[in-house]
Order: C-alpha cells, then structure tokens, then sequence
C-alpha cells in the first residue's frame, strides 16, 4: 500500500468513524439545531460512503470502512426509532399512572402544537415560554397564546397549567421584548445603599416586575439569583455568566435583596425560584456543558453560599431550582439536582423544608450525559417535585417513558411520589 493510499485510507476511516459518533448522538440536545436533517443526511452520506469504499475494492480495508458506516447507519435509524417508540407510548397510553407523573415535569415550547396534546391530557404540569416564543410577538398575542393552552386544560378538567418564565432582569430577560428590560437586581446596590432603602426597591422591582408577568398568564418565574457573586467570569463558564447575573458575593445583602424581591412578586401573584442550588459562585465549569463539582466542606456552603436559600424559603413560598452540580462531601457521583443524599439530608430534614424544588434544565450537559433515564428516576426518588425539560422539549417522551416504565417496574418510590404530588397541590392550588 502506497503512503498516499494509506492517507487516503486512513482519512476514509476517519470520517467513518465521525459518523459513527455522530449516530450515536444524533439526538443529543447540543445538536438540536441540525436535528431536523441530521438523520436523512447521515443516511445518505452512509449509503454514499458504503458505496465509495466497495467501488475501491474488496481488500480488508474496504470492507472495515463499509462496516463503520453500516453501523452508523443502524444505530442512527435504532436512535430514531427508539425516541418514536417512547413517544407513542407517552401519547397512546391512557391511565392515572402517566398522567400523576406528568404532573411532575415543566417542558419547554418549541411548537406551540406540539404541546397540545401533552396539554389536553394532563401529561405536563406546566410548560416554561422562553425567547423563541416571543421573538416578533406582542404582549396581547402571548397573553391571548396562553390564555389558550389554560382553556385547554379547563376543557379537559385539569388543573390549571404552571406557566413558568426566566425573568430576572439585566441579560436574562427571556420575555423582553415584548415586556420591557429591567436592570439586573445588583443594580439596586449602587443607588440605595442605605437597608432599609435597598429592601424597598428590590420589593417595588419584584411587584412591578410581577404585574408584567402577571397580566401574560405567567405564574412562576425563574428568578432571583441567589447564588453569591464571584468576582469574574470563570473561563469555562460559557453561558451561565453567574458573575454578571449575581447579586452580591455577601450572603447577607444577597438575602435582603432577594428577600424583598421574591416579597414583591408574589405580592403580585407570581412564585418566585431561588436559583441555583448549591450555588454556582465558586463553580468554574459551566453545567450547560461540563460535569461540574463542588469541593467545599458542608459547614462553609451552610454559612455562605447556603444562606440566601434557607432563610428566603423559610419566609416565603419560593421554589428552590436545584443544579447540576455534585456537592463532593456529600455525593460525588450525582448533581444535587437528583441527588437524595443532598436534598434530604440537607434541604428536607436539615433545614425542615417542605416546599417545592424544581431541576434546572434536564437536558443540559451536566445532567444528560448521565443519563436522562438515571436522572429523571433519581430525581424523584430523591423527592424532587418538579422536573424541567426545557431546551430540547422533545425529552419529555423519553423523559415520561422512562418514569412510567420505572414505575411498572417497582423502582420509584410511591411514597415520595404521593409527598411530592401533597406539595404541588398546596402550592399551585388555584385561588379560590
């Protein structure tokens, strides 16, 4: 074999190989983008490699490359058959089972109409509007879009859906446009210096900021920040931006301002989420696409970090957002997210809180290469109320499959299931 040949040979092997890595995650969120061709034009550029390698003849090598590529082939078609299969199953069945453990997810709105069904039959217990819903839209038009999916479910006869939002201010202001941008909440620091001054504009910010949320239909926003403030940008961190978006590196002053915040908008008939448990201000990776560990001791995360959460979910109704990061002392092989070691040990029986918890997103890195699967049973288990499936909307099937079949099969806890559905029920109950 010549030196080009083998050039040649090995850069044919090469992109055999690629395609075959590519097969295996074809349904990987980070490729959402591209999903809507990824499949046909791997199948083709499969049929078309296959041919290629057995025009170049029969030798040994020729018929490795062809294998490569048949094997992508498969697996890529088996991926896809194997998301369809669980999404049928979602849709097609018809029991109490499915529908109370579909009370436990928030899912994120690609296509408006893809979301009815999961609407009608109560197989989500809210769904999270985000940028992509809003983009070229007025206020009226998501105020009428929502107004819609809720009649839906009063046609049904179900309760009334979570209609979740990322509204914190500064440069996470999902629904801006079409609602106006506000500063971030550390913004306040520079201009009420003063306590008493800084805890009555961060509740005037949270009512009025409410009201806009409010008069859309959205019920629970994904804010404030409460995770205390490093003093720069982690060179991982690619879109998490903790330091631009934290309040204070003070856990005191990050508690009076969140504090008064989270007063303010439920003032106005919004949850508030204190986010993101067990805080991300000294985490360098970014869990959007990196495992990410914390390696502090227990004592100083429940002094510093752990304080904003405590006393503001001891004083308020808010919902504590859990992230994808492993608190090491306790767990080094699950993020607190669906960790029962962290949220029992430490939120429900240390801190005596009974409220509700909901994941950051399951379909971020930190979380999904584990395994959505491990991540969605776990997290119940642990006795996480709420999952979100936000990004890439489409892992509510196999998100939903996989608990019902793990319940079929004896491997969710009934009893954590039943405490949980308790604490939705008391948050979320309509008004009267």
């Amino acid at each position: 074999m010549t030196l080009r040949t083998r050039l040649l040979v090995g850069l044919g092997w090469l992109v055999s190989l690629l395609l075959l890595v590519l097969a295996a995650n074809l349904r990987d969120p980070h490729l959402l983008p591209a999903r809507s061709f990824a499949l046909p034009v791997l199948l083709a550029a499969g049929a078309i490699g296959i041919s290629i390698w057995l025009s170049v003849g029969r030798r040994w090598y020729c018929w490795l490359g062809s294998l490569l590529l048949l094997l992508a082939i498969l697996l890529a078609g088996w991926n896809d058959y194997r998301f369809r299969d669980d999404k049928t199953l979602v849709l097609e069945t018809r029991n109490a089972d499915l529908q109370a453990l579909g009370g436990h997810f928030i899912v994120g709105v690609g296509d408006p109409r893809t979301v009815e069904p999961l609407i009608r039959k109560g197989l989500v217990a809210g769904l999270f509007i985000s940028a992509r819903n809003v983009q070229g839209q007025s206020a009226e038009a998501l105020r009428r879009q929502i107004g819609k999916w809720q009649a839906l479910r009063r046609d049904a006869g179900l309760p009334p859906l979570i209609i979740a939002a990322d509204q914190e201010g500064g440069i996470v202001s999902r629904l801006s446009p079409p609602l106006p941008k506000r500063p971030p909440l550390a913004a306040l620091l520079a201009t009420n210096p003063a306590p008493d001054a800084l805890y009555a504009a961060a509740f005037d910010y949270g009512v009025a900021q409410g009201r806009e949320l409010a008069e859309l239909g959205v019920t629970l926003d994904f804010s404030p920040v409460v995770d205390l403030k490093p003093a720069q940008r982690a060179r991982l961190d690619f879109h998490s931006a903790i330091a631009l978006r934290a309040i204070s590196p003070d856990p005191q002053v990050t508690t009076t301002v969140a504090l008064a915040y989270v007063r303010g908008l439920e003032h106005s008939g919004v949850r508030a989420t204190l986010k993101h448990f067990p805080g991300l201000g000294m985490v360098p990776e970014d869990t959007h696409h990196f495992s990410a560990s914390l390696a502090a001791t227990v004592g100083h995360l429940q002094d510093y970090d752990w304080r904003p959460f405590r006393e503001i979910a001891r004083q308020t109704d808010a919902l504590i957002m859990l992230g994808h990061v492993k608190v090491t002392a306790l767990d080094a092989v699950n993020p607190a997210s669906f960790s029962a070691a962290v949220v029992q040990k430490i939120i429900r029986e240390g801190w005596k809180h009974d409220g509700v918890l909901i994941t950051d997103d399951l379909t971020m890195a930190a979380a999904y290469n584990q395994g959505l699967c491990h991540a969605t049973v776990q997290a119940l288990n642990a006795g996480v109320d709420l999952l979100l499936v936000s990004y890439d909307d489409e892992k509510i099937y196999p998100a939903l499959a996989c608990a019902l079949r793990a319940l079929e099969d004896g491997k969710l806890s009934t009893q954590r299931l039943q405490q949980s559905a308790q604490r939705l029920a008391r948050t979320f109950a309509p008004p009267k």
